[in-house]
């Protein structure tokens, strides 16, 4: 009976993917989680807190790249706008309105672009979501008020310009807060606040009890890159310049300033060994599994190449280094 109520298109789905080959089906699911990857993940932001202008709510933002990203629904409800078909995110609208008539003498072909490809990226839950660069909106409410003092404007567009009109003075109240944050040099330290909030989403004062998180596999690909005898006999210790290959392939490319506090957390001691391993002080809601998908897609990485100056590029290109220096002075020694 199961059988029976499966449609004829996921029965069809079925049979395309069991005549695949083993090569095929690792060709599909590395382009699928290569093209995750290279999303850029949010380090900042919730749907639970907007960005306020007014009466006006727009979820907000900070990428991982320091882009601050509207939302496109943000953008089409805080313009006062009908969304568009293209799946209620509104992006159609949005672009299909700057493109129009009235509106394209004042539309530059920077604004064109970005409207008509918006960014891709992961929230901080994981989910794919879809805005803009916070300008954007700005650039938008310039183009509608100029708009409307060329006499340009139909009728039923006259409420988008009201809306403008109150999203400029907005914009004008938060500019000034940041020009006192950078005069004071309050700025560094909202920077430092920033970073700290990073930190304390991935590690912890409290260190967990050991258990195995680095996968044989991890250790078995990363000799046979390196074009080394990998040390399988029980009770052979690795060779210690592994230990500056993990920092460089994972703690370095989880987020800013995580290896130098790992550093802070754990240091050597007199023997030159450390108390710990650096993933005992990982959260357990969030920093470890981060930490273990990091892996999962690294290992996955290293069985689709076959040199390590193969691996290195591509690594390079989906998963960058941060730098074992934090990009924000935190004061730190290592």
């Amino acid at each position: 009976m199961a059988e029976e109520g499966k449609s004829i298109q996921s029965l069809g789905g079925i049979a395309r993917a069991e005549s695949l080959s083993e090569v095929q089906r690792q060709e599909i699911a590395k382009k699928a989680a290569e093209g995750r990857w290279k999303l850029p993940r949010a380090l900042f932001g919730s749907p639970e807190h907007p960005l306020k202008i007014g009466s006006v709510e727009i979820p907000c933002y900070v990428l991982e790249d320091n882009r601050r990203v509207l939302t496109q629904r943000g953008m089409v409800t805080a313009l006062d706008m009908a969304r568009g078909s293209s799946g209620g995110t509104g992006g159609d609208r949005l672009a299909k309105f700057v493109e129009g008539d009235r509106l394209k003498s004042f539309v530059s072909k920077e604004l064109q672009g970005v409207t008509s490809n918006p960014i891709k990226f992961l929230t901080p839950s994981g989910s794919t979501a879809y805005g803009y660069e916070a300008t954007v909106l700005a650039d938008i409410c310039d183009v509608v008020l100029s708009a409307r003092k060329a006499g340009l404007l139909q009728k039923q567009q006259g409420h988008i310009a009201v809306q403008c009109e109150i999203l400029v003075r907005g914009f004008a109240r938060i500019g000034i807060i940041a020009m006192v944050d950078e005069a004071t040099g309050y700025q560094e330290v909202r920077d430092r606040q920033a970073l700290q909030k990073i930190l304390d989403k991935y590690l912890t004062d409290e260190w967990a009890k050991w258990s195995k998180t680095f996968p044989d596999d991890f250790y078995r690909e990363l000799f046979r890159l390196k074009g080394l005898e990998y040390p399988s006999g029980k009770g052979q210790q690795r060779p210690g310049y592994v230990g500056h290959w993990t920092n460089d392939l994972v703690y370095k490319r989880l987020a800013p300033g995580v290896l130098t506090e790992l550093k802070k957390k754990n240091p050597r001691l007199m023997s030159g060994k450390r108390a710990r391993t650096f993933h005992q002080h990982f959260t357990r809601d969030y920093g470890h599994p981060e930490l273990k998908q990091h892996l999962s897609n690294v290992i996955f990485l290293m069985k689709t190449c076959v040199t390590d100056e193969e691996f290195k590029t591509r690594l390079d290109k989906v998963a960058p280094k941060h730098g074992e220096t934090p990009l924000l002075n935190l004061d730190y020694g290592v």
